[in-house]
């Protein structure tokens, strides 16, 4: 069992993205068209959110794109990404 219960389940769809990145806009962009129900947290924004999303992925490279099912995935193909809101259902 986790010891550590302080995150809430994600209920939707969470991209963590910076306008300067070219995969966020494009990710963004198809989040958009599909009308998928996301949070977008800008990290040019809210900088502080940078070590959340690395800590999600393991990774330093944007997007990263969390799913309801605790999936994740950074810097997504548009076919990768629309096949897994297809499996969604978002």
């Amino acid at each position: 069992m986790p010891q550590n219960l302080t995150e809430a389940p994600v209920d939707r769809v969470t991209m963590f993205g910076a306008a300067w990145c070219g995969d966020c806009r494009r990710s963004k962009a198809l989040l958009d068209r599909v009308g998928a129900d996301y949070e977008y947290i800008d990290l040019e924004a809210h900088p502080e959110q940078a070590d959340k999303a690395h800590a999600i992925s393991g990774r330093t490279n944007i997007p990263v794109v969390v799913f309801p099912d605790g999936t994740h995935f950074v810097e997504p193909t548009d076919p990768e990404l629309q096949a897994k809101l297809d499996a969604i259902a978002v």
